[in-house]
């Protein structure tokens, strides 16, 4: 018999999981786990990981996530995979048709939640809603489809409509919003000064108007005019009256990577802040056993609330089975002829 879910999705070290990882795994319950490229290797092995993850935790259908935005970002690739273009091509796509930019990108993501739901990866990180802002670091660069928060949102929810199509969760991220951001929240903390207005109209709007989709995962920024004590993923204030209440996101919400530099404390501190602020689960990517069982020790099963939204998000999901062959070709040649001359 299972365990209840823990609030928590973990990576693990490497293409097949050790025994002390299996144990590990079967004890601690977590909701499910994220795969990075030292845990891919061929589409088999893909595929039996996901099993084997599902079997330890005796649930089919715990989630699977993974970043494949496309460009720089993205875990499945040559010579098993295709590469996927950055969004920021089909930003520049935008400029002169959006109508032609919404159709690539959708194409692009519906091929991108059938690769993935070929190998049992149910839940993809993107897309990327942030804005691009001009001397803001490039740790979101090219990942962000642009600077306009109308055009983000309009090709976000065609990246997002995609995946779902296609049986895959989409992931809006950095809510509320990570574009202006002027060091790596990977190495260090970011602070952001702009007022509270001026994030209203810009970096947040994408994430108001796509407030519908299924999950979200917090960026660590210190949002100075609304609370400089904490990045968003440990603010009450940042989730609570920004995030649920003045954006209007209902679904699951997900911290981003426990183990980034921007967050301060131990594991398992960063684990308890993120959820008390309002974080669903806590996400601990790279697969060190030891900060594992720390992170693991500090979150106990999924709220009510929480397992009420994860349920909510697979309301309207497409089938998780891969394209006909057929079907697969056409959309990749619709896809590959819209991109030509880009």
């Amino acid at each position: 018999m299972s365990l209840p879910p823990r609030a928590l999705i973990l990576g693990m070290a490497g293409t097949e999981l050790g025994d002390a990882e299996r144990r590990f795994f079967i004890e601690a319950a977590p909701l499910g786990f994220i795969l990075f490229a030292r845990n891919i290797d061929t589409p088999a092995q893909v595929k039996t990981l996901t099993e084997q993850l599902r079997t330890l935790v005796g649930r089919d259908d715990a989630p699977i996530l993974i970043d494949q935005e496309g460009g720089r970002v993205q875990r499945l690739r040559l010579p098993h995979w295709r590469e996927a273009p950055p969004a920021a091509v089909f930003g520049r796509m935008a400029v002169h048709d959006l109508a032609v930019a919404r159709r690539a990108v959708y194409l692009n993501h519906r091929l991108l939640a059938d690769e993935l739901i070929a190998l049992g990866i149910t839940v993809d990180c993107a897309p990327v809603v942030d804005l691009r802002h001009t001397g803001a670091h490039e740790v979101i660069g090219n990942r962000a489809f642009g600077g306009d928060p109308l055009v983000v949102a309009d090709l976000g929810r065609s990246a997002c409509q995609g995946l779902r199509d296609g049986g895959v969760q989409p992931i809006i991220k950095h809510i509320p919003g990570h574009g202006r951001g002027l060091v790596d929240s990977h190495l260090a903390l970011p602070v952001c000064e702009s007022g509270h207005a001026q994030l209203g109209q810009t970096d947040f709007l994408p994430f108001r108007l796509l407030r519908d989709q299924p999950w979200a995962m917090t960026a660590h920024i210190v949002y100075k005019a609304l609370d400089a004590a904490a990045p968003a993923t440990a603010s009450a204030v940042m989730v609570g009256q920004v995030i649920r209440r003045e954006l209007g996101f209902a679904g699951l919400l997900v911290s981003d990577d426990l183990s980034m530099q921007a967050l301060s404390g131990s594991l398992g501190e960063r684990a308890k802040a993120a959820l008390a602020a309002g974080c669903d689960l806590a996400l601990h990517c790279n697969g060190r056993m030891q900060e594992m069982v720390e992170v693991a020790s500090a979150v106990g099963p999924m709220s009510a609330a929480a397992e009420a939204r994860l349920a909510y998000g697979q309301r309207g999901l497409g089938p998780q089975l891969p394209l006909a062959r057929p079907e697969r070709c056409a959309f990749g040649e619709e896809l590959e002829s819209l991109l030509q001359g880009v």
